[in-house]
């Protein structure tokens, strides 16, 4: 089984271009799950011996025409499963293509060397409690035995990151797989005091958002806040929506909400995050009808704006107060 993973170099991480894009993946095989904003996973076990070529032949195939038909460059990752091969592509530069062959030593040399938090499934607090024990690269952790490893992790995450520091991988490929979630983040040069900043900054946020869900037809059904602070602290608000929406506005009102009942008096922001939740089908999905004329009026310029920006790039039309 060769796996490949695709990142594709989409400007600022618009997604408006991901769906044609999956659909020349699918050219080679009807196993492709999408990683949006930019990404894509491809089972190629059947596609080697049906175009009888190798994975490193047939990425090579999918770059050309992904130049070709969508002017889009990319980086490809491959490997016996999608752990190793999405490892293989964070080593990829633009237009390069990384291949981790399927051969057990190959692995071992592969993972040998490389810090324990570049395995998935490491976050930072788990890195920081293996690194204390001198489990700093994922060969030591390997290396360590298991009972060990659980010990300091859990008995259930222990033993999968001791399998993935080995080089098993149990992940497979979902074709057609739903995301579960977008999330964007603002980070200011310098730790922000003034409040319309913060505002302007969720503005821009929920624009985004709001755009990257039309582009896929999804709508969300709650919003997470995260405020981070310049002692590194955070707070996190999560509030569900009156009906999913990908509409900007109302993802705008909502946030606006979240941020003023956080009741901040003179904090020093580092950054603010938002994610969208609870995602579901667009064409599924309940809209209260109103006889706001402004509404619709507000909801027909974006679907203006949303084509626009299709053609010509995700800054073709922007709100003013975000234009400096």
């Amino acid at each position: 089984m060769t796996i490949l993973c695709v990142r594709f170099q989409l400007p600022e991480l618009y997604e408006a271009a991901l769906p044609g894009l999956l659909g020349l993946l699918e050219e080679f095989t009807p196993v492709v799950e999408a990683l949006p904003p930019d990404a894509a996973l491809a089972d190629l076990g059947g596609a080697e011996r049906y175009f009888g070529r190798d994975a490193v032949e047939l990425a090579r195939l999918i770059r050309v025409r992904a130049l070709a038909h969508h002017g889009v460059d990319c980086a490809i990752g491959a490997g016996p499963g999608p752990m190793l091969a999405r490892m293989a592509l964070g080593e990829a530069a633009p237009g390069e293509i990384r291949v981790v062959p399927d051969d057990p030593d190959a692995i071992t040399e592969f993972l040998a060397d490389r810090p324990v938090r570049a395995l998935p499934g490491v976050g930072g607090a788990t890195a920081r409690t293996l690194c204390e024990y001198g489990l700093d690269s994922i060969g030591r952790l390997a290396a360590a035995p298991l009972s060990t490893v659980q010990r300091l992790v859990g008995a259930r995450a222990g033993r999968e990151l001791h399998e993935k520091a080995h080089g098993i991988d149990r992940g497979r490929v979902v074709p057609n797989a739903v995301t579960r979630s977008l999330a964007t983040e603002r980070t200011f040069r310098r730790d922000e005091l003034d409040p319309d900043r913060h505002r302007r900054a969720l503005l821009s946020a929920t624009e985004e958002l709001g755009a990257r869900l039309r582009a896929v037809e999804r709508v969300c059904g709650r919003l997470t806040l995260t405020v981070r602070y310049a002692d590194r602290s955070a707070t996190t608000r999560t509030r569900a929506l009156a009906e999913p929406t990908a509409h900007s506005t109302a993802l705008t009102a909502e946030a606006y909400r979240m941020y003023e009942a956080l009741g901040l008096q003179r904090a020093r922001v580092r950054a603010i995050a938002l994610r969208a939740e609870d995602l579901g089908s667009a064409e599924h999905a309940a809209h209260q009808l109103t006889f706001d004329p402004v509404d619709e009026r507000v909801r027909r310029i974006e679907e203006v704006a949303d084509r626009a920006r299709a053609k010509f790039g995700p800054r073709a039309v922007i709100r003013g107060s975000l234009a400096a």
